[in-house]
Order: structure tokens, then C-alpha cells, then sequence
């Protein structure tokens, strides 16, 4: 079969694309930018006309729709993607004669009351009014080592200390990317019945505290320490989230999340023709390595950043307002700096801490680390010469800086090429 595949671009486009690809179909690949002599250009924001489709739809026998944001922004809005565009995608399929059409909805579509719910629900709606062979698939909560939210659930798990929204009792019931393409591959099949609208989930359904301690025992972390988000609390965040771009925390998907994404399994497992894996098998241990590192690499480097700023913008407040000058300036005197000089080395060293902080937090780059190494060793060597005592000092001003050059030369080795 010739298969168009909307949304080969995403996570679950791709997965479905190279499953289809393997079982001897022709797969066009719906995508916003062409690359590849198999791209077919649409554009999910625009195309609104089932005109617009038709080119698209030449000698194409079946349509795999899998377009789907879960925030909005640049541009992209639930109504447009989830449903003007691929209304109109349906509709062309019917006019072109397309013999199925398998429409990627959302679990809890039909009872859900956001407007991520509402366009993918009045999409589906649509579809089944049509005269063509539709497949509905309603999957729940998707993992994928590829995957954005498995990336991001991934991360949170690797945190020693987990935050649990809501005391993390949320019901989920995660299914595995394999078990959502082997779906969609049955569903194309023409031995298989049309008209069909399946949630597709897990075995048993867990709690969002649970899922995460999976996720954290297949990748090899000891347990960590649960830390209870109160349900206010993320509601106040959430409204935060919701007026930033790019957050994925929003009032929305918050209401989401504890509402759950729950089913009864019904004819899943007779779709699949087997059982779907159990979220303790989502993980190979042949993966687990890598992704362990993908993990912590997610919020190591952020973390390092913000406590390397923290230091270089603290230093500058506390020299410029709360430690006494004349302070500063006796100390600059030990090391050989008297009057002008001592004010102008007393100033801008100010300016330098101050700039580097700023430069950590908005600028982050591999020039930028050396010349914090190198002035953080020259300082070190100079108080070494003129103030030796101070290698002795109780507080060990001299001896915190090997763990900041560490940090330092973390930060340099993981600095990506740019």
C-alpha cells in the first residue's frame, strides 16, 4: 500500500513511519519542511481547504494522521492542528477514494473538557461521519527512548530528591511505542474490521509516584527521596507556566495530569494479537546506560550553571553592598595594591564577577569557562604567594575553589561544538 503518514516529523510520526516502512509499504511522509524525494509538504497550520489535499492524496491508498502539540505556541493551535487541518484532510481522503484512514487521537478525548481534548475529540467526531474506513486509536500516555515526555519523565526520575505533583497519585497507563505501532500496523490491514475507535494503554495502571520509581530502578539509581508537591502549589505554578512560552506545565495539562489517563483495556490485546509491555520491560538493560547519562546530562549541566552563577553575582553583591569596603580594600593592600589602584582593582573586580554571572546564566559557552579557570587560578596563586595563611583558614577560602574548577572543567568538557 501507498501510505501517507501526517506528522512523520514527530516522535510518533517517525516510529510509525519506519514500522510501515518495514512491512513493505510505500510510506510518504507528511512533513512541514521537505528533505527526502518521499516528503510530502503540508503545512498543518494553513492547510484548512480539503483542496489543498487533493495533489497530496494521488494514488495514496491509506492515511495515517498522527499530527499532535501538546502546548501551544509559534504559531501552532490545538483547534488548527488537531482539528481544522486534519478535518479537511478527511474529507479529501473521501473525495480521493482513500481505502483507510487511521486517525492518532488522545485517551479521554471524548470526556475531556480542554481545548487539547475538545479539537482532537470533534476531529474524531468528524471522521466517523465520513464514508470511509476509519480507524480511531485512542492511546494513553506513550513511552519511547525518543520520545519528549518519556525524556522529560526520564529526568525527573533521575533526581535524588523526586517532586510528586500532588503527592504524585495520579493514575496513568503507559503504553509502549512498539505496542502503538504494532496497532497501527494491524489497523491498516484490510483483514482487519473498519470502524473501530480502540484506547490503546497498559497492562495495569500505576500511579504517577510509581511509574517514575520504575523508570528510576531500570536505569540503576538508588531510591530517591519523594518530595510531595502540594496540589495549590502546582496550581500557582501552572498559572506561571501557562504565560511562558515553551513550558509544558500549564493550568491545562496540570487538570490533565490528575484527572489521570486510565482505561479499560477492552480489545487491546486482540488488536495487538499480544499482551503489551508491562512498564518494567519500557527500558532494555542494554539501553539503560545511555539513557541514565541522557538523564542526568538533562539537568546536570543546567544545575552546575546556576550554581557557578550564583557564586560569581553573590561575590559581586556581597563586595559591592554588605562587606565593608575599607574591608576590601585592606585586604588588596596585603596584596600589593594602595590607593587608586587598590579602588580601580576593588571596582573592577566587581565588574567582573557581575559580568561573569550574568555571562554564566545568558552566555554559557567553552571560551567562556577557560577565562573563568584562568582567572580562578590566577587569584588562587596570588593569594597563595601574598596571603598563605589562608590555605589554612577554617573556612577554607582557598580550598572551595578546586571544587569550582572542577565545575568549571565539567563544564568545558561538555560544552557542545556549536
Amino acid at each position: 500500500m501507498r501510505v501517507l503518514v501526517c506528522g512523520a516529523g514527530g516522535f510518533i510520526g517517525q516510529a510509525i513511519t519506519e514500522r510501515l516502512a518495514q512491512d513493505g509499504h510505500t510510506v510518504l511522509r507528511g512533513v512541514r519542511v521537505p528533505q527526502r524525494s518521499d516528503d510530502v509538504a503540508i503545512n498543518y497550520s494553513q492547510d484548512f481547504d480539503p483542496h489543498e489535499w487533493a495533489s497530496k492524496l494521488a494514488n495514496v491508498d491509506a492515511v495515517v494522521n498522527a499530527i499532535g502539540i501538546i502546548i501551544e505556541g509559534q504559531g501552532q493551535r490545538f483547534d488548527d492542528l488537531h482539528r481544522r487541518a486534519p478535518c479537511a484532510l478527511f474529507s479529501a481522503c473521501a473525495t480521493a477514494g482513500v481505502q483507510r484512514v487511521v486517525q492518532i487521537s488522545a485517551l479521554g478525548a471524548e470526556r475531556g473538557t480542554t481545548p487539547y481534548y475538545a479539537s482532537k475529540y470533534a476531529a474524531d467526531c468528524y471522521l466517523q461521519s465520513l464514508p470511509v474506513e476509519w480507524q480511531i486509536l485512542r492511546p494513553g500516555l506513550v513511552y519511547g527512548a525518543r520520545g519528549s515526555s518519556a525524556t522529560a519523565f526520564r529526568t525527573l526520575a533521575s533526581l535524588p530528591i523526586t517532586p510528586l505533583p500532588g503527592g504524585g497519585q495520579s493514575l496513568l497507563q503507559p503504553i509502549h511505542i512498539d505496542d502503538l505501532v504494532d496497532a497501527v500496523s494491524t489497523l491498516l490491514s484490510p483483514a482487519t474490521a473498519p470502524r473501530q475507535c480502540v484506547a490503546l494503554v497498559g497492562p495495569t495502571p500505576l500511579r504517577y509516584r510509581d511509574m517514575l520509581r520504575a523508570y528510576r530502578t531500570a536505569l540503576g539509581f538508588a531510591p530517591a527521596i519523594p518530595l510531595s508537591i502540594p496540589a495549590f502549589a502546582m496550581r500557582l505554578l501552572a498559572q506561571i507556566g501557562g504565560r511562558l512560552p515553551g513550558v509544558v506545565l500549564t493550568p491545562d495539562n496540570w487538570r490533565m495530569l490528575q484527572a489521570g489517563s486510565v482505561a479499560d483495556p477492552g480489545a487491546r490485546c486482540e488488536l495487538l494479537g499480544h499482551s503489551p509491555k508491562a512498564i518494567d520491560e519500557f527500558i532494555p538493560v542494554t539501553e539503560a546506560p545511555t539513557l541514565r547519562q541522557n538523564a542526568l546530562a538533562e539537568w546536570r549541566t543546567p544545575l552546575l550553571r546556576v550554581a557557578l552563577a550564583a557564586i560569581w553575582l553573590g561575590t559581586a553583591l556581597v563586595s559591592a553592598v554588605i562587606y565593608p569596603q575599607q574591608s576590601s580594600l585592606a585586604l588588596l593592600e596585603q596584596v600589593g595594591f594602595h590607593g587608586a589602584t587598590a579602588l580601580a582593582a576593588f571596582y573592577g573586580a566587581i565588574l567582573i564577577d557581575l559580568t561573569f554571572g550574568l555571562a554564566t546564566l545568558f552566555r554559557p559557552s567553552r571560551r567562556l569557562w577557560w577565562l573563568q579557570l584562568l582567572l580562578i587560578s590566577f587569584y588562587s596563586a596570588v593569594i597563595s604567594i601574598a596571603l598563605p595563611e589562608y590555605w589554612a583558614h577554617p573556612f577554607g577560602p582557598i580550598l572551595k575553589n578546586i571544587p569550582i574548577l572542577a565545575i568549571l572543567f565539567i563544564l568545558v568538557a561538555e560544552e557542545r561544538q556549536p
